[in-house]
């Protein structure tokens, strides 16, 4: 590539990288705008500044805000996560939901539910203990599905059919353990389950942002040593990267950034799939610009999903993972024939 068109794709690069911001930002704001009563955007500015009507300020930081806040940290860390698997594996599949590691949240969670609720179906300890259920869940499934594949955990195909197993016995032991309950907030955690963004709180919002944020943090510290884990064993070794150990800890942060992600919104599938191939075709492969792009696409796909739901079914609430897995399942299927055809 010549310096001129290097100069020229990053130019490129940079315009797309604005425009998805761009976007991401009138997204969000139709998002809290769109009801049964639009809410202009300089009113919607005026209740976030503190100067908004009494009736603005009960609809947009009671009913609407909370819900396009969780879907932007729940959308944007599952999109990382998914970009972090993607680079560390070198396998254009990886993903939360593939790898298992959504399902396996959820069966944390719902054991969680289960085991601490009392007859009234009342949880005897604190709903903020819930992300950690998530994560445990989280971490189990991925550390079983990468055990399982063992030396072979880069093959597309070997991680697919252990991570379609174990999410397949995760899944499966979460309608059990939703079967015979208790279950605190029993209808809550079935839509749960299918993940919508409608029943949260700020509480839940304070709890996922404050965990996020130190994540997100080790994130971008460990960004700068994801291109020589491009690389194989031996070759990483020369450049001063221990890969194994390397990829445990890209592991435990991308299971940390699902569990979290899927704590309070639920099982949202597919969004750690599409954004980061969304991301390396607008941004490149730059890995900073990936990692903003994917957790911006992220929240995007999360909130305009949320966003579909409330337009075609009012005033029913159906889950916004309902509209992931309608688009997520025919593209991740595409990106399977292909990788099949690349591989012979």
């Amino acid at each position: 590539m010549t310096p001129s068109s290097s100069a020229v794709t990053q130019y490129r690069n940079a315009m797309s990288l604005v425009a998805i911001i761009a976007v991401f930002v009138l997204l969000s704001l139709s998002a809290v705008a769109f009801g049964s009563t639009w809410i202009a955007f300089d009113k919607i500015i005026g209740v976030i500044l503190g100067v908004g009507e009494k009736t603005q300020n009960i609809i947009v930081l009671q009913l609407r805000l909370p819900r396009v806040v969780m879907a932007i940290l729940a959308g944007g860390g599952m999109a990382v996560s998914g970009f972090l698997l993607q680079k560390v594996t070198r396998n254009s599949l990886a993903s939360p939901g593939v790898l298992g590691v959504i399902d396996g949240s959820a069966l944390g969670v719902v054991l969680f539910l289960a085991l601490l609720s009392n007859e009234s179906n009342a949880l005897v300890t604190s709903i903020a203990y819930q992300p950690v259920a998530a994560a445990i869940g989280a971490f189990l499934a991925i550390t079983l599905v990468f055990t399982l594949s063992g030396r072979q955990a880069s093959s597309a195909i070997r991680l697919l059919l252990f991570g379609i197993a174990v999410a397949a016995v995760a899944k499966a032991l979460t309608v059990i353990f939703m079967l015979i309950g208790p279950i605190y907030r029993a209808t809550q955690a079935q839509r749960w389950l299918a993940g919508a963004v409608n029943e949260v709180n700020w509480g839940e919002i304070q709890i996922t942002a404050i965990a996020l944020l130190p994540i997100m943090i080790l994130v971008l510290l460990a960004a700068r040593r994801l291109p020589p884990a491009d690389l194989d064993e031996v070759s990483a070794r020369s450049v001063g990267l221990n890969l194994p150990v390397f990829r445990i800890v890209i592991f435990a942060l991308a299971a940390s950034l699902t569990a979290l992600s899927v704590a309070f919104v639920g099982a949202v599938g597919f969004i750690g799939l599409m954004a980061p191939h969304l991301a390396r075709l607008l941004v490149g492969r730059n890995v900073y610009a990936g990692i903003v792009a994917s957790f911006l696409l992220g929240a995007i796909f999360l909130v305009g999903a949320d966003m579909i739901v409330r337009v075609l079914f009012s005033p029913i609430e159906v889950p916004a993972g309902t509209v992931t897995a309608i688009i997520g399942a025919p593209y991740f299927l595409f990106l399977l024939m292909g990788k099949q055809r690349n591989d012979g």
